[in-house]
């Protein structure tokens, strides 16, 4: 999708989505405190870092040495349910605005994951890292590392307009029906990289 029609997008679903997002905002102070936003560095285009930011869905519990939780004893209720419905990543809206992000790519990793990928993660930064991507709607949780890498790679070499705007109507019926694993997108996105690291 071309910049401009991304910023067009952001710009009317900011707009859109502020009321929801105030009332998200709300329920993530009053259940988890603040701040209401979890901020993180991240890969972009190019590798060059920016700062994502999503609706917290994680305590900071510690236990008796200081050490925080693994994730699944610090994610609530309502994190959970943020998580599952993507409602934690509209706060992504702004990324998209601002520049670092697009609609539609592959999701961006933190520095040290890219730089672990070698020339495998400088030309899965070739592209801006998206919202959703066709990872996403081919499995996405369902699917480990090295085959989220492999279709990241499929959607460099075969990005479109149309590859997008078929990502972006998948993308919600992902979220309604559940992921899946799309088996032959991932044979073929297999076929035509290794999808190794380093």
């Amino acid at each position: 999708m071309h910049r401009s029609a991304d910023c067009m997008l952001a710009a009317a679903a900011l707009l859109l989505f502020a009321l929801p997002m105030l009332v998200i905002a709300l329920c993530v102070a009053v259940s988890m405190g603040t701040p209401v936003l979890f901020r993180q560095a991240r890969a972009g285009l190019g590798g060059a870092r920016f700062e994502l930011i999503k609706f917290r869905s994680m305590t900071d519990r510690r236990d008796a040495s200081g050490a925080l939780l693994p994730d699944a004893d610090r994610v609530t209720a309502l994190g959970r349910i943020l998580r599952r419905s993507r409602l934690d990543e509209l706060p992504e809206l702004w990324n998209i605005l601002r520049g670092d992000m697009a609609f539609v790519g592959p999701r961006p990793l933190l520095p040290d994951s890219i730089s672990d990928l070698g020339a495998t993660g400088a030309l899965r930064c070739s592209v801006r890292p998206g919202l959703t991507g066709l990872a996403q709607v081919s499995g996405n949780s369902l699917l480990d590392m090295r085959e989220k890498v492999a279709i990241d790679l499929l959607y460099v070499r075969e990005r479109s307009a149309v590859l997008d705007m078929s990502i972006m109507l998948r993308t919600p019926l992902m979220m309604v029906a559940g992921e899946r694993i799309d088996r032959t997108l991932l044979e073929k996105a297999h076929a035509g990289s290794c999808g190794g690291f380093g």
